[in-house]
C-alpha cells in the first residue's frame, strides 16, 4: 500500500474501515461537492451511503493501482479524514502523463491541505512514477479548485470547451499542467514550500 506523506497531510489508499469517516465527510458535503462530479447512473449506489458500493470502489482502486492506471488516496490531517485526491488515467508509451482530481471537506477548505496534497502527488508521479506529465482539468466558476492550482502557480492550457460531463452538463474546463522539465526546476521551491 502506498503511503506518501507532506508536512502535514498523508496520502493514502481508502481502506474499508475508513468508510464511517467517508461517509460522514461525503454526506455532509454532499452540496458543495456535487455540483462539481459526474452524476452516478441512474440505480448506481452511492459509495457514501452504501458500504458494500463503498468497498467495490475500494477494491476497483487496488486493481488500478496493480495495472498502473490510477493512484487514487484519502488526504488525511492529523487521523482525520479530509478529502481525496486521485492520479488517474495514466497512460504510458508516448504520453507518459495522467490526470489529477481532488476535492476536500468545505470546513477544512482554505487551510492549505490541497495544495500539499497536489505537490506530494507531483513528487510520486514524477520522482517515483516517472510520468512526463499531470493534468487538472476545472470548471471556471469552481473558484475554490482554481485557487489550489493558483497558489502552486501551475501552468494554464487555456479552456477545453465542453470538455466534460458534470451533474448531467457538458461543462467547459480550464486545463492546468505541469511536465517533469518543470517539475525539476520548480519541484525543489514547491517541496520547501509546502513539504
Amino acid at each position: 500500500m502506498s503511503i506518501l506523506e507532506g508536512r502535514r497531510v498523508v496520502l493514502r489508499p481508502l481502506a474499508p474501515q475508513d468508510f464511517p469517516a467517508y461517509s460522514e465527510v461525503r454526506q455532509r458535503n454532499g452540496e458543495w461537492l456535487t455540483r462539481w462530479e459526474p452524476a452516478r447512473l441512474v440505480g448506481q449506489p452511492d459509495p457514501a451511503d452504501s458500504y458494500d458500493a463503498y468497498v467495490a470502489r475500494c477494491s476497483a482502486r487496488q486493481r488500478e493501482r496493480q495495472l498502473g492506471t490510477g493512484y487514487g488516496f484519502g488526504v488525511f490531517a492529523g487521523r482525520a479524514f479530509v478529502g481525496e485526491i486521485n492520479l488517474s488515467s495514466i497512460q504510458r508509451g508516448a504520453f507518459q502523463s495522467g490526470y489529477v482530481g481532488y476535492w476536500t471537506d468545505e470546513a477544512q477548505a482554505g487551510h492549505g491541505y490541497c495544495p500539499e496534497a497536489v505537490v506530494v502527488l507531483c513528487r510520486f508521479a514524477f520522482e517515483d512514477l516517472g510520468l512526463h506529465r499531470l493534468q487538472i482539468s476545472i470548471i471556471p466558476r469552481n473558484h475554490p479548485s482554481r485557487r489550489v492550482v493558483e497558489k502552486l502557480e501551475l501552468r494554464n492550457e487555456g479552456i477545453a470547451t465542453r470538455y466534460l460531463q458534470i451533474n448531467g452538463r457538458w461543462e467547459d474546463h480550464v486545463r492546468y499542467a505541469i511536465t517533469s522539465e518543470e517539475w525539476e526546476l520548480r519541484g525543489p521551491d514547491l517541496h520547501r514550500q509546502w513539504l
